[in-house]
């Protein structure tokens, strides 16, 4: 599993992920093998090959966008489960509207906040400590991981997607699973692949590191399925 971040000891999520991991491993078996790969790392050419799952973890800004951004690339064009919380939901939608949508001026505001065509821009009103109720869509990825239809959740989050930009969003394929009661997006999802979810909430920091948070098991779970599909994939016949 590829953690691609900037690891800083100022990040209260980067300092829960290892015993968020060391109890999946513990309660729910789950063999895994993390390493954190910073951003400014992936843009170097097959940092990610092998790797059966890809979670893009908060920090925003990054050291590189370009890292943040070919992670996302990687995991959507490739298949590998990827999960991508806080910033990361903000560079799926960055990548999936350049990308996927043509919009090659998308851009950051956080970054560059005289772009005139900005797809990431301030929240009304920022979430930074707040907790919050998300209204789960019925038959989503994102339902069938977290096990509600309702859930609430915790942020540390600034910035969130433009809504003049979402109608493009949808029209070429992003799913948007989860919102708060304002109906601004709180999770996404990519229909077709086998585990693409990104939240705006940090759920490292939504329940004690024993119990880690579905939205974190289920990626973990399909970084496992993925490893062992693998296996299976080139294993000798016979052998």
């Amino acid at each position: 599993m590829a953690l691609v971040g900037d690891r800083s000891a100022e990040i209260a999520a980067h300092g829960r992920i290892p015993d968020l991991l060391d109890a999946l491993r513990r309660r729910d078996g789950l063999p895994l093998d993390a390493y954190w790969i910073p951003t400014d790392e992936v843009v170097a050419a097959g940092p990610l090959d092998g790797f059966d799952g890809i979670w893009l973890v908060p920090g925003s800004p990054y050291a590189s966008e370009a890292g943040a951004l070919a992670a996302v690339r990687t995991a959507r064009e490739r298949g590998i489960p990827f999960l991508g919380t806080c910033g990361g939901l903000q560079h799926v939608v960055l990548e999936f509207a350049r990308s996927v949508c043509g919009f090659a001026d998308a851009a950051h505001a956080e970054v560059d906040p005289d772009a005139p065509h900005p797809l990431i821009v301030p929240i009304a009103c920022a979430l930074n400590g707040h907790e919050g109720a998300v209204r789960i869509t019925r038959d989503s990825l994102a339902e069938r991981v977290i096990g509600a239809d309702r859930t609430v959740e915790r942020y540390y989050c600034s910035y969130g997607i433009n809504p003049d930009h979402v109608g493009l969003l949808l029209a070429h394929g992003l799913r948007f699973s989860g919102v708060d009661e304002a109906g601004d997006v709180r999770v996404l999802e990519l229909p077709g692949h086998p585990f693409f979810l990104a939240t705006l909430f940090q759920p490292e920091l939504g329940s004690d590191a024993s119990r880690p948070h579905p939205v974190i098991r289920g990626f973990a779970q399909a970084a496992v399925a993925m490893a062992a599909a693998r296996r299976t994939s080139t294993r000798v016949p016979g052998a």
